[in-house]
């Protein structure tokens, strides 16, 4: 049995999701219980059930690529992988993972009558059949709670119960729509409409995890895209929707889709030019090409304080920290001011994508230092990218060497022990004690 759930918005859209009645009705949060779920907005901050404020000291752990499970399991067990990224098992102290996900995964269970497929057939559609084979059992030798007949939900459903054994926060992220690599401006996923984007497999993608997230416990927010762009290899695309509008109508679905399947947690919203700018929707200036702005109250999970607004900056290059903390400024952390001024619009801000090469000296630079002081001053949560040592598969490359990743490439040391032990932790300090 399958409910089908229907959102119409005044801008001609509907939303229609299918999810699995077996999902629909579970929740097994508990008031006065970590996480203290569910989560709520309250002007620049987040607050639990308690209301203590609430922020991420996180890190990205990618499962969009081919193979479309969390990286790095063939190096490491989900434990020992968890283990090192928090605080309770003497790990690094940060309290937050931002799991990513493609839609085409979500797709593929819809084809196939509603069942996910098998570590087996993922891992050979991803890899091909010898080299899937390979790699699939060196990741069943270092987690054997799984087989070749393990789904790849089930797989992000053991991650999510080890974060919440070791209370670390799983917010998700629909990274792409096609599993893959990501981003380009012309690689088929950068804006609704594009090659690989279609609008409705996208809100149908967002609710079904929505809802199956919903057996996770520590799970409290969730991505509705990662980094819309200019769809470059579609010009009539990109001249007829790439805007603010266009943007507006379809924020406002992906929530709809979100808010009806689970209106427990926290929706972020991304920003245009790969997420880098929020600015018309922080100042209360028009959505171009329309006179429209930003209303809180037409997106569903609004009223009921739900609404996060999400920014990436990789201006790695800065040679000024002010320029730096200039630009994140104007380009969202406005709403975050104490004293924002007349008009603007007040929401948490947080920058959900940060990094730099993890070597031996990168994060000595302006772009590492102003970060790692910036961000705790102004209470915002981050994600570090990225937590991999190395990937599946990127780009054609299989085992692909992560060079800005946290860990080696075998996952068992951190590449930069120096920024890992000497900024990062203190980063993550400085956040979550303010």
């Amino acid at each position: 049995m399958e409910i089908v759930t229907s959102v119409e918005q005044d801008v001609g859209l509907t939303v229609s999701s299918t999810i699995p009645s077996s999902q629909n009705d579970i929740n097994p949060r508990q008031q006065n219980t970590w996480p203290n779920g569910p989560f709520v907005t309250d002007g620049r901050y987040i607050r639990d059930t308690i209301g203590a404020s609430i922020k991420y000291a996180g890190v990205n752990w990618p499962g969009h690529g081919e193979v479309m499970i969390p990286e790095g399991l063939q190096y490491q067990s989900i434990a020992a992988i968890v283990s090192k990224i928090g605080s309770s098992s003497g790990g690094i102290g940060l309290n937050a993972i931002r799991l990513t996900f493609a839609i085409q995964m979500v797709d593929e269970i819809y084809a196939n009558g509603g069942k996910d497929i098998t570590l087996q057939k993922a891992f050979v559609q991803g890899l091909g059949q010898t080299n899937g084979t390979r790699v699939l059992n060196q990741v069943l030798a270092k987690n054997p709670q799984f087989t070749i007949n393990t789904t790849r939900l089930e797989v992000f459903d053991a991650v999510a119960a080890e974060c919440y054994r070791q209370k670390i926060y799983v917010h998700i992220d629909n990274h792409i729509s096609k599993g893959m690599w990501c981003c380009g401006t012309g690689d088929g996923n950068s804006w609704w409409g594009d090659t690989y984007f279609d609008a409705q497999k996208w809100s149908r993608g967002l609710a079904y995890m929505a809802s199956h997230a919903k057996t996770w416990p520590a799970f409290v927010s969730l991505s509705l895209r990662n980094e819309p762009r200019e769809p470059t290899s579609n010009p009539s695309l990109a001249k007829s929707t790439y805007n603010w509008q266009t943007w507006n109508t379809y924020m406002r679905q992906g929530a709809a889709a979100v808010h009806a399947a689970n209106p427990d947690i926290l929706i972020f919203l991304s920003g245009l030019n790969y997420d880098t700018t929020l600015t018309p929707v922080v100042r209360n200036q028009p959505l171009s090409p329309s006179q429209t702005k930003f209303n809180l109250a037409d997106f569903p999970g609004g009223p009921q304080k739900k609404i996060v607004l999400e920014l990436h900056n990789y201006e790695t290059g800065a040679t000024s920290c002010s320029s730096l903390q200039n630009n994140l400024y104007n380009n969202g952390f406005q709403s975050m001011t104490s004293n924002p001024g007349n008009g603007i619009n007040v929401f948490p801000v947080m920058l959900t994508e940060f990094g730099f090469a993890m070597d031996a000296n990168t994060y000595k630079g302006v772009y590492a230092t102003c970060l790692a002081n910036y961000l705790p001053t102004q209470t915002a949560g981050w994600f570090i990218w990225v937590l991999v040592g190395s990937y599946y598969v990127r780009e054609g490359i299989q085992n692909f060497d992560e060079a800005w990743g946290l860990f080696t490439r075998d996952w068992t040391n951190w590449r930069s022990t120096g920024y890992v032990n000497g900024v990062l932790t203190k980063m993550a300090r400085d956040t979550l004690a303010r």
